[in-house]
């Protein structure tokens, strides 16, 4: 990501940093029991795994129209808090939601077997910024208070994926370091991603019927770029000289068709393109350029004769390290307008003023144009390949379904290096080129990338590193060439600030294997990640004779670990590599465990990895300083809902309409599968018909305080007016609810006067 995943809880953050810690160490905090969730937390440490599975049970024998599966696709609602709450992506503490672009939501896709219940697994692809350990564990938890019929969904077939979207509503994570920035943790924030996700599962399960998988792929030509060229060559010459691009320009799919009638239920795709589309200056949320994508296609098949009603497009991440959307490249944001510096991303010497830029760039939009455009660009591809994957595509074809999972500990696992040597990984570790963020969102001060060795820093941020946590010496030699800055594997106070232990998980359904990946793979990482697993298939048999692997990585799933590069990335210290946790084998011992772990998916093995150390959760001691709603208030003389600002009676296509209403704050409901606002339409019947609410990108609902200690607030419903909408009479309208001293809820509703569109 961008200043990515709390980079600059080192600039603006770093005195809240202090502050927090002398707040503790002064007064302790006690247990908040955020869900009054029961959970004994088991201490880390690693568990050695077991491989009982030998090379004749690779075998497997096709047996003729093994392409039958049961197949479900559900969509919920997630958004969590609009206003008042961090984004997650960027950690800029002023970055704070003050209205929605666009609704958050989860979609779940099922693969079932059509004999065995329990050979199934459910893929998850939510508009947040990644996967996360307690959002996991508040899923799993929640499908099990469903009863004995979800007893078939637990640890090892439900994997967690987000868009990496930078636009969302933050708060929600296990871990302390992107709790830093949003002043802790949120318990509405991170239940309805949670009760989302349950609810996208339990509409998949619900509807699940028998069915076909296509897979196929296209390519994105201009959509992506590579955002640190430096570090990819220095990859080995001959291995990029098999590659026409420096990213991955595929998008592949995975097409869910019904049997009984041939409608097909829904797509799932893999692009790698970051989610930072829209800017570090944004405060709406949306679910940026994958969440257009999804939306787009949803509604370009509603109504269509080849498409259930309840069609549902997933675009999934891929191997989206090294990726941007700001597809014209690095730009000094200064007198010079040049191209920023190749190998550090500076201009003059200074880390700043280097911004990305999207399409559409010269929009003073926060990047919201740039973001549509994107989005736009990837659902064309997408669309190009639905319409053909009949003639084009390859039936996924075998009744093998097998899912693995498990939890491995990388403070210091040790397994044979590809050149034959034992190496290991490290604690968990953030280098100073983490802080210098990357192109689409520089960090502050003045860190810069391609920092190895004794770092080019203020030596005061040395002062800083060592009063977290002094790195040891052996700490310092694992993860060289990285200068350390923050040792956030070995602090544990108050409580863990990132993961050290990981997840490995592996899919598979006949000839195609998912890579679950936690973190972020850069594009190189990702293409040996992916061939050494097709690589290892292939030579032991898996898919049977004849028939080749296909294999997708999606992520960031499931607990969110930064990111993964190669050693040759990792060695020059660009924000990639320095944001590479476990030192320079990270991308080596996920390969070496997925690789080993492979057998497990054999079509006649019941045995599965061993589940290794559980990570800590901590939603019930995690610090929370984020101010509640007092109460809400109205203007003298006006009640909640009353129009301030009305339409005008008459407004032309290609137009913005603005219209003003008293509010109340957001968080008092989040209107979950319903919308804040909306446009209305009057019919030839004399009826209102809705034509747009908040989940739509062209309607926009802004917040904003009036007066803190009265506790007035405005709302403006923003609809931009497409040349092609329908001439005729409309009206906006706004739902709300208001809080009274007493803590009581209230709901009301507003409308603005009649207006015309001509």
């Amino acid at each position: 990501m961008a200043r990515s995943h709390v980079a600059v809880a080192l600039g603006g953050a770093a005195f809240t940093l202090l502050l927090i810690f002398q707040l503790i160490s002064s007064f302790g905090f006690s247990e908040i029991s955020f869900l009054n969730i029961d959970r004994t937390e088991t201490p880390l440490g690693s568990s050695p795994y077991q491989i009982p599975i030998s090379e004749d049970d690779w075998v497997h024998v096709a047996k003729p129209n093994e392409d039958l599966y049961l197949l479900g696709v559900g969509k919920a609602d997630i958004t969590g808090p609009v206003v008042e709450i961090n984004m997650m992506g960027y950690a800029d503490p002023n970055q704070v939601g003050s209205g929605l672009r666009q609704r958050l939501y989860s979609r779940a896709f099922i693969i079932a077997g059509t004999e065995n219940p329990e050979d199934r697994f459910v893929y998850l692809v939510l508009d947040t910024q990644s996967g996360d350990t307690a959002v996991r564990y508040g899923i799993l938890e929640g499908l099990k208070r469903l009863g004995p019929e979800y007893a078939v969904y637990g640890q090892k077939n439900v994997a967690v994926t987000g868009t990496h979207s930078h636009s969302g509503p933050g708060a929600w994570l296990n871990y302390l370091l992107p709790q830093i920035t949003s002043k802790g943790f949120s318990k509405q924030s991170y239940q309805a991603i949670v009760d989302g996700a349950i609810l996208s599962i339990r509409k998949a399960h619900e509807t699940a019927v028998l069915g076909h998988l296509s897979f196929g792929s296209i390519d994105v030509e201009d959509a992506n770029i590579n955002r640190s060229p430096f570090a990819y060559l220095a990859n080995p010459a001959e291995e990029r000289s098999r590659y026409e691009h420096d990213v991955d320009k595929t998008l592949t799919m995975l097409r869910f068709q019904r049997a009984g009638d041939g409608l097909n239920l829904g797509i799932l795709t893999w692009f790698p393109v970051h989610g930072t589309s829209m800017l570090g200056n944004n405060t709406l949320i949306s679910g940026d350029n994958k969440g257009v994508a999804a939306d787009l296609f949803e509604k370009s098949v509603r109504g269509s004769d080849d498409a259930s009603e309840t069609f549902v497009a997933g675009f999934s991440q891929a191997n989206v390290g090294d990726t941007s959307p700001n597809v014209l490249g690095a730009f000094c944001e200064d007198e010079s307008g040049e191209k920023c510096n190749f190998e550090d991303s500076t201009c003059s010497g200074k880390n700043e003023p280097c911004h990305g830029r999207g399409p559409l760039f010269r929009e003073k939009d926060q990047g919201a144009s740039s973001c549509y455009e994107i989005g736009r660009r990837q659902f064309a591809a997408a669309r190009s390949l639905y319409d053909s994957i009949s003639i084009t595509g390859t039936s996924i074809r075998g009744s093998t379904i097998k899912s693995l999972h498990s939890f491995q500990d990388f403070s210091n696992y040790s397994f044979a290096h590809p050149n034959g040597t034992i190496v290991s990984t490290c604690p968990a570790a953030l280098g100073y080129s983490f802080a210098a963020g990357t192109t689409d969102g520089p960090g502050a001060f003045d860190f810069k990338q391609n920092n190895t060795g004794s770092p080019n820093a203020n030596p005061v941020w040395s002062v800083v590193r060592n009063f977290l946590r002094e790195p040891s010496e052996e700490q310092v030699a694992c993860h060289g060439p990285k200068p350390i800055l923050l040792d956030v594997g070995e602090i544990e106070n108050p409580y863990l600030w990132t993961p050290n232990v990981v997840d490995i998980q592996l899919f598979r359904v006949g000839q195609l294997l998912i890579i679950v990946s936690p973190g972020e793979a850069t594009t190189m990482a990702g293409r040996r990640w992916k061939e050494a697993l097709a690589s290892s298939a292939s030579s032991s048999s898996l898919m049977g004779s004849g028939e080749e692997p296909l294999v997708v990585l999606g992520g960031p799933a499931n607990s969110y670990t930064h990111y993964i590069s190669t050693e040759e990335e990792y060695g020059i210290q660009r924000y990639e590599g320095a944001s590479t946790l476990y030192g320079p084998h990270t991308l080596n011992a996920y390969i070496n465990l997925t690789v080993s772990y492979l057998p497990f998916l054999s079509s006649y093995t019941t045995s599965h990895p061993d589940p290794g150390p559980d990570p800590p959760i901590h939603i019930n001691s995690s610090l929370n300083f984020i101010r509640g709603v007092v109460y809400d208030r109205t203007p003298f003389f006006k009640s909640f809902g009353d129009v301030l600002v009305d339409a005008p009676p008459s407004i032309s296509q290609g137009n913005t309409l603005t219209v003003t209403f008293v509010g109340a704050n957001p968080r008092n409901d989040l209107r979950l599968e319903d919308t804040y606002a909306a446009i209305e339409m009057l019919t030839g019947s004399g009826q209102w018909m809705r034509v747009k609410d908040d989940s739509d990108w062209d309607l926009i609902f802004h917040w904003r305080r009036r007066n803190s200690v009265l506790g007035t607030s405005e709302v403006d419903v923003v609809w931009e007016i497409g040349r092609d909408t329908e001439k005729g009479i409309y009206r906006a309208r706004y739902w709300g609810a208001s809080k009274d001293l007493g803590g009581g809820i209230e709901a009301f509703d507003g409308s603005s006067g009649e207006f015309s569109v001509v």
